[in-house]
């Protein structure tokens, strides 16, 4: 294993990712996306060259919302992962079975009291709290569906000695012009 690794976080993109966070996903060790995918082009963008890609499911994560070609896969995601890293573990979850973000952090923290830094995702509300042990951490929405003023990740360099963590929220993207009219009106 490395000794120091960077690590792109990222949820909540429901079958649309942002080009910028796919380019950082390339240029990292390892990728984390804690559910809510919505399709296999969004894990295979966001598959690092050399990396590996850690993936969770999200409550829209299910056969109703792929298709049919891609369920064996869907079906293979866990609800849960752990990521053994320098330093400490990482626990991925989505978030969606612990209710009032109010108090789930605390709830969080009692279940996954041995690990680090607990990822997830659902709310689409990019939050880390690094008040206590283990670090609660959701990196946003990196698609396009409410991305509260544009799409986000996360940033993790874990080394034995440090972990330094970083949010980052991109502007929105400049919409792409709709095709010219090409109706034809017969008067």
């Amino acid at each position: 294993m490395a000794s120091s690794l960077r690590i792109v976080i990222v949820s909540d993109t429901h079958g649309a990712l942002d080009d910028r966070i796919a380019a950082e996903a390339t240029r990292s060790d390892i990728v984390v996306h804690a559910g809510d995918i919505g399709s296999p082009e969004v894990l295979k963008a966001l598959t690092p060259p050399g990396g590996r890609l850690i993936a969770v499911r999200g409550n829209n994560d299910v056969r109703g919302n792929w298709r049919e070609a891609h369920w064996e896969l869907l079906e293979s995601l866990p609800w849960e992962s752990r990521l053994a890293l320098p330093g400490g573990e990482l626990v991925v979850i989505h978030g969606h079975r612990y209710g009032n973000p109010g108090r789930c952090h605390e709830r969080m923290r009692s279940d996954y009291a041995d690990a680090r830094l607990v990822v997830y995702g659902h709310s689409h509300r990019k939050c880390a709290d690094q008040s206590a042990s283990p670090w609660i951490l959701n990196p946003g929405a990196a698609g396009r569906v409410r991305t509260y003023g544009g799409p986000t990740f996360c940033l993790l360099l874990a080394s034995c000695s440090r972990w330094q963590l970083e949010t980052r929220q991109l502007p929105v993207a400049a919409k792409r012009p709709a095709p010219p009219d090409t109706r034809i009106v017969y008067s």
